[in-house]
């Protein structure tokens, strides 16, 4: 069984940064990627970024470009979302998620998902 926990999200203003945690843990396969995907109220999930099993490349919606920065942790499944320069429209509800690269990047879908976090930014 796959667990995802998400942490970091809250509250901030235009232009504040937060980080965003996703911890996973059992079975998760070792050339599986990470990612993050997003809902904004009322609207579609959106893909935000992922990262592939080793750290070696990472792939960032056109929306967070130059924004956002994913990273691997030294712990095992582990990632962080940095998020700088946020805007209003950055609110949404935030899920972390695992699984092959091209599903995730590609086909925006994943075996595995996090309960979600709540970001919301305010102006």
């Amino acid at each position: 069984q796959v667990q995802l926990i998400e942490s970091g999200g809250g509250s901030v203003q235009a232009g504040g940064s937060l980080r965003l945690s996703c911890a996973g843990s059992g079975s998760i396969r070792g050339f599986y990627a990470m990612g993050w995907f997003r809902q904004p109220p009322g609207k579609g999930r959106e893909f935000v970024a992922a990262i592939t099993w080793n750290g070696d490349n990472t792939e960032y919606g056109d929306s967070v470009k130059g924004r956002f920065t994913l990273s691997r942790g030294s712990a095992k499944n582990t990632v962080y979302l940095q998020m700088n320069t946020l805007k209003p429209e950055d609110t949404a509800v935030y899920y972390c998620a695992t699984d092959l690269w091209t599903d995730l990047v590609h086909h925006q879908r994943a075996d595995y998902w996090g309960p979600g976090t709540q970001v919301t930014v305010s102006s």
